[in-house]
């Protein structure tokens, strides 16, 4: 079996390979014609893509889905059609370096199931961009919609003049071949988005690896905050999709001084705040116990679905369920990172104790990934920024919508976002076709005057001080 499973994936490989090969020799405008070619097919089938992966995941609105397609298309085109990926990307005379960008060649991409269509779509972008063939392994629980996505792409990308298997897709629903792709000697890279299991597996397959962290969205709401603004902006991000984007927000903090008023808005908005007894409840289907996990039954449920599984009555047309906790961890389940309509909420004596918390919830599950803050003291906005470790420090700001970009901010609209060290990622960038290439860099000859006009016998001399060498080394300059 194990045998059978490496001749498929040299087979898948080889044909990557040959892709490769000839991409490599694509120009610039060849490369940008199969990449509007696949922008406007995927664009063209975003409702269609939308509906299909609702259906089959039976997770959050198909409307919203759609939304996220046009992300995956037509945003994220519009921020690297002009980018130079091709040959040549920066020259610079006076140092005497050019910068040429090379293809990293096979790409695997790991598509999640909570956002199944609209990741497949921008890693295609993103990879054709780069001149990169890339190998799609889905969830199995999102192979139909998937492997739709990957048809309508491929035969865009083959009808503007791509390379034949420059876009694959492995059979889904087998863990173990996709491990034996990771760790393939002939993969340049994994670009892995899923599950903490899968995205360690990414980097301890032997090949290079951007991954995806967890989330747990602390956020803030200080004192100087808009409140009102503040609640329906988070509610608006927490409910968009049922809140599958890793970005949403998780819990929401405040100084005791606004407790109720922050309290009385979000009711006042349709949230409604659990008693003790409905936490408990809430708890025993939003997460396992065992790994401290959220339950993949209630990821990108409505909030009706989870009421009438915890066995909770709640008013109608509520929006999101909000647990008030004491604290934070194994004995608070719900501190944890839960892809659904579903609230932490702290309330701090201090300021200070507020920001720790934040600190402290950040730690727990998300580090590197996002936070929030809803202020309008700025000396409070770069305090909180500099203290959480979070590749994206959001102020006034959706976390769903503004950690991926482009509709709130000028970040590079992106369905990866790197976490950092502290997520175990190499950068904390939003992932686009700039991170997927190798810069060659082409180095003239050109001396640097200062060494050479400098008498370095002096280095030999030990009598001379620090100061005396650096004064006799800069004096002509």
């Amino acid at each position: 079996m194990i045998e059978n499973l490496n001749d498929q994936a040299n087979e898948i490989l080889d044909r990557s390979l040959l892709a490769s090969a000839e991409f490599h020799q694509y120009n610039q405008e060849q490369t940008d014609r199969i990449v509007e070619a696949v922008f406007k097919a995927g664009f063209k089938n975003r409702v269609k893509l939308a509906k299909m992966a609702h259906e089959e995941t039976g997770m959050g609105i198909w409307e919203h889905k759609v939304i996220k397609n046009v992300l995956g298309t037509q945003l994220v085109y519009e921020s690297i059609r002009n980018e130079r990926t091709v040959g040549v990307i920066s020259s610079d005379p006076k140092t005497g370096i050019t910068e040429i960008a090379q293809p990293l060649g096979p790409i695997l991409a790991v598509i999640p199931v909570t956002n199944p269509t609209s990741t497949t779509l921008f890693k295609i972008l993103i990879c054709l961009k780069s001149r990169n063939p890339i190998i799609i392994s889905a969830h199995r629980g999102a192979s139909k919609s998937c492997s739709e996505t990957v048809r309508i792409c491929y035969e865009a990308a083959l009808e503007a003049g791509a390379p034949e298997d420059c876009i694959q897709m492995i059979k889904s629903g087998s863990r173990e071949f996709t491990k034996i792709i990771m760790g393939h000697p002939k993969v340049a890279l994994i670009l892995a988005t899923g599950g903490t299991g899968l995205v360690n597996a990414a980097y301890s397959s032997g090949n290079p690896a951007i991954g995806v962290g967890p989330g747990n969205v602390p956020v803030y709401i200080d004192e100087s905050a808009d409140i009102p603004f503040a609640c329906k902006n988070i509610i608006s991000s927490k409910t968009f999709d049922n809140g599958t984007i890793c970005a949403s927000e998780q819990s929401i903090v405040v100084v005791s001084s606004i407790e109720q008023k922050v309290r009385e808005e979000f009711e006042r908005q349709h949230c409604y705040f659990l008693n003790n007894e409905e936490i408990k409840k809430v708890e025993k289907i939003a997460i396992v116990e065992e790994s401290m996990s959220m339950s993949p039954y209630i990821v990108g449920q409505p909030v009706s679905v989870i009421a009438a599984k915890a066995g909770i009555t709640i008013p109608e047309g509520t929006r999101i369920l909000i647990a008030k906790l004491d604290g934070i961890g194994r004995d608070y389940p719900l501190s944890v990172e839960v892809l659904a309509p579903i609230l932490a909420f702290y309330s701090a004596p201090d300021h200070r104790t507020a920001v720790n918390l934040c600190v402290d919830l950040n730690y727990l599950g998300g580090i590197g990934h996002s936070a929030c803050i809803y202020a309008n003291d700025e000396n409070r906005i770069y305090e909180y920024a500099e203290l959480l470790n979070a590749g994206r420090v959001l102020v006034n700001t959706p976390t769903s919508q503004g950690a991926v970009g482009y509709f709130y901010n000028h970040l590079p609209p992106s369905l990866t976002l790197g976490c950092g060290t502290g997520g175990k990622n190499i950068t904390t960038e939003n992932i686009t076709a700039k991170n997927l290439i190798n810069i060659q860099r082409v180095s003239r000859r050109n001396p640097n005057e200062l060494w050479f006009s400098f008498d370095q016998s002096k280095y030999y001399d030990e009598s001379l001080s620090v100061e005396e060498i650096m004064n006799e080394y800069y004096k002509n300059h």
